[in-house]
């Protein structure tokens, strides 16, 4: 007979954290609001432009994420998260593919000074591509075709995103020539 009743959601899941830990994660998450708008109490509020601070921004973001922990506190105290998901994903770390990302990262960080904001920001896209692609359990990564193929993609996503910066913001971003164009 018990194979006939439904099952309950805490069986049907048994990967949902319980009410009190998913208490404890909108806790924390009002605790880093508070945070944040303490570090935003440290920036002047003096207007600028259109009658907006420079603190604004950080103000907004704590009274958001101080409601989305005030929420996740309600959820969890009026029966826990009735429609989450099983998370998913491997049982262990793939480390070869995060080893690739990290290295995309953490070269484009070192050598943007060098190779300029285009070609580092392309380094960075093609290792994180790599990555991806080998979490994903793609095969034949390293042919010429597919290398050719990430780094005209990281150039084509790159170098509109440094024009649009240097020539139309005036932001000024690491490039290889003085011009603003490369």
């Amino acid at each position: 007979m018990s194979e006939l009743a439904p099952s309950s959601p805490e069986s049907e899941n048994a990967s949902v954290p319980s009410p009190a830990w998913q208490a404890a994660v909108g806790v924390a998450v009002v605790v880093l609001a508070a945070g944040m708008a303490v570090g935003a109490l440290q920036i002047p509020g003096d207007a600028g432009y259109g009658g907006v601070g420079p603190n604004f921004l950080p103000w907004l973001c704590a009274a958001v994420l101080a409601l989305c922990g005030v929420l996740l506190v309600r959820e969890a105290l009026t029966g826990g998260y009735r429609q989450a998901a099983d998370g998913g994903g491997a049982p262990r770390a793939m480390l070869v593919p995060f080893a690739w990302v990290s290295a995309g990262l953490l070269l484009n960080a070192a050598l943007i000074e060098v190779l300029g904001f285009i070609f580092g920001c392309t380094l960075c896209y093609a290792l994180a591509v790599q990555g991806l692609r080998r979490a994903n359990g793609q095969q034949g990564l390293l042919r010429p075709r597919a290398l050719a193929v990430d780094v005209v993609t990281g150039l084509l996503i790159a170098a509109p995103v440094f024009w649009l910066f240097t020539q139309f913001l005036a932001i000024n971003l690491p490039g290889l020539t003085n011009t603003g164009w490369l």
